[in-house]
């Protein structure tokens, strides 16, 4: 799949944190995020390799027992069923791919 410019609408996922689907194939898919500061991700884990990039803002961000400020231009690699959570800390924007592709955060089928 080629997306040339993306006409997706981003979907809220929990208060402050907002997501919509860039491209994807079987295998991978690349979104991206939209977190608004003072918002959470709080701790959890999931059966998806996750790599990510912060375009802007800072996150204070936790994997597994290690916590790092992330900031723009910082990139990170979350093995699967690793615990991590993340405190918005600035407004900031992420891109990240999931792989295997995650079902849940596939387009609906009208969109």
């Amino acid at each position: 799949m080629f997306t040339k410019r993306n006409f997706r609408s981003f979907k809220s996922l929990l208060p402050g944190v907002e997501m919509r689907p860039l491209a994807f194939e079987e295998k991978t898919i690349l979104c991206e995020f939209k977190l608004e500061k003072g918002s959470e991700l709080p701790s959890h884990s999931h059966p998806y390799e996750q790599t990510g990039y912060l375009i802007s803002g800072r996150l204070n961000f936790r994997i597994d027992k290690e916590w790092i400020i992330a900031e723009a231009g910082d990139s990170w690699c979350i093995p699967e069923n690793v615990e991590h959570q993340v405190d918005v800390l600035e407004d900031a924007k992420v891109l990240e791919a999931f792989t295997p592709i995650r079902p849940d955060y596939l387009p609906d089928e009208n969109a």
